[in-house]
């Protein structure tokens, strides 16, 4: 007979899920996007909930369908080294490399960054982030502990918190959401940059790598069967990506209406800190700081429970604790460069990344009807692979030293590259389609002329 889920295990497990899933990008991206949307603010938050929401609920049933635990299960059919490549890469680039370094930085953005003297910055940074890693490693060892940490006691305080904010708001709204100064890139077709926008959540691929964590959280609720742990998997992750879509859009509408008193900030950290300020003065800064750190931690933890599992499962021969000391580690010592020269190194990754794990998120929901083979694999991912590459570089810093192969941008003077000249949709950075569906043509004709051999 199968186990039906109860109110209080579909409670726990969604603030288990919202917890992992809302971090540091999901916390500033969107009160930025709101600034430079401005009165274009709806068709951007379409585009934004596109890629924030609906993707990683996308990817946890695309774990469900294919009954997978993890994205090492989900690549698999290219064999096992591709797969082992391709999870490495995921988990090194998400975990210690980007995101958990990332939330270190911005957890410090809204705390001592605001109290200590420029001079002591750095320093100040160091301790910071040296502190917080010392207590994410003790948090994830306490992985019999983990679904009570995240779901009983950190995100009912931090909803609360941000409850209040968006109550507040509503009573007393900064200003209005329709005469605010449009950016040049959203004066047009919103929808397509705030999709693009919505890569720095980093939540589609976040999806593939928190299932192994999730899967072992049911598990542990006494969810066994294949078919009884995708069902749970659905059911929590579509109530977590509702409310995560509510707190989006009230997060737009914060940054949207803050233009009516100050300028687009630099990034979503300062702009959600003004607004703070705005309501509360110099108790925002404390509130903001209690909220912020709050957030990012639960994700921080999150992601490195899932590197080590995942790694250990790979490469047992280094214990979870081993892989989590590494993640925790390395993710220190990124995070000593600061969230600026993070959020400029992300961009080129996340580009070249995310258009790889769309392809797999869409392979796998369609694999009871394709199936999983090699060919369809190895041809659409192989393709996808081509156009990721040149997506990257046109994000990278040193794009313009690539004598033209892509676009670049020189204070407000954009440079169009051969890349964006010839291939439809690049420009907008959605080259990668047609590539992709060129290789799911030319992948299904080769499954139907040598069968749909999977490489184990």
């Amino acid at each position: 007979m199968e186990k039906k889920l109860s109110w209080k295990q579909a409670l726990l497990l969604f603030s288990l899920i919202f917890g992992m899933f809302f971090g540091s990008g999901n916390l500033i991206f969107p009160v930025h996007l709101g600034q430079i949307a401005g009165a274009q603010w709806g068709p951007a938050t379409v585009g934004f909930l596109l890629s924030a929401v609906i993707l990683p609920l996308l990817s946890l049933v695309a774990l469900a369908v294919t009954r997978s635990e993890s994205v090492f299960d989900l690549i698999r059919p290219l064999g096992h080294k591709p797969a082992t490549i391709f999870l490495v890469a995921l988990q090194l680039c998400l975990g210690p490399i980007i995101v958990a370094p990332r939330t270190a930085t911005v957890a410090y953005s809204f705390s001592f960054a605001n109290w200590l003297p420029k001079g002591q910055q750095q320093i100040g940074l160091i301790v910071f982030a040296l502190i917080y890693f010392i207590l994410v490693y003790w948090s994830s060892t306490q992985s019999t502990k983990l679904l009570d940490i995240i779901g009983r006691y950190l995100n009912p305080i931090f909803l609360a918190m941000l409850a209040f904010i968006f109550i507040l708001a509503i009573i007393s709204p900064m200003g209005s959401t329709t005469h605010q100064a449009v950016t040049t890139a959203y004066q047009g077709n919103a929808i397509a940059p705030a999709f693009i926008e919505g890569y720095n959540t980093v939540d589609a691929m976040a999806g593939l790598i928190f299932g192994v964590t999730i899967v072992h959280s049911i598990q542990k609720l006494g969810y066994k069967k294949p078919g009884e742990i995708a069902t749970v998997i659905v059911k929590t992750g579509t109530l977590s990506m509702v409310v995560l879509a509510v707190v989006y859009v009230g997060l737009i509408l914060l940054g949207t209406t803050s233009l009516a008193h100050m300028p687009i900030s630099s990034n979503g950290a300062v702009a959600l800190t003004n607004v703070m300020l705005y309501y509360f003065g110099r108790f925002g800064q404390i509130f903001i700081a209690v909220m912020g750190t709050l957030a990012v931690f639960t994700t921080a933890m999150g992601l490195t429970a899932s590197f080590a599992r995942d790694l250990n499962r790979v490469w047992p021969r280094v214990s979870y604790k081993g892989w989590l000391a590494f993640a925790s580690l390395l993710a220190f010592i990124v995070a000593t460069l600061g969230l600026d020269k993070i959020i400029v190194w992300a961009a080129p990754i996340l580009m070249f990344l995310y258009p790889i794990a769309i392809v797999l998120i869409l392979l796998s929901l369609l694999s009871p009807w394709l199936s999983q083979g090699r060919f369809l694999y190895g041809w659409a991912l192989g393709l996808t692979l081509i156009a990721a590459v040149f997506d990257g570089l046109s994000n990278a810093p040193f794009a313009k030293d690539l004598g033209g192969l892509v676009s670049y941008t020189v204070g407000t003077t954009t440079h169009v590259g051969w890349y964006q000249t010839h291939i439809f949709g690049a420009s907008a950075g959605f080259g990668w389609i047609g590539f992709a569906f060129f290789g799911i043509v030319i992948g299904l004709i080769c499954q139907k002329l040598f069968g749909t051999k999977t490489k184990s």
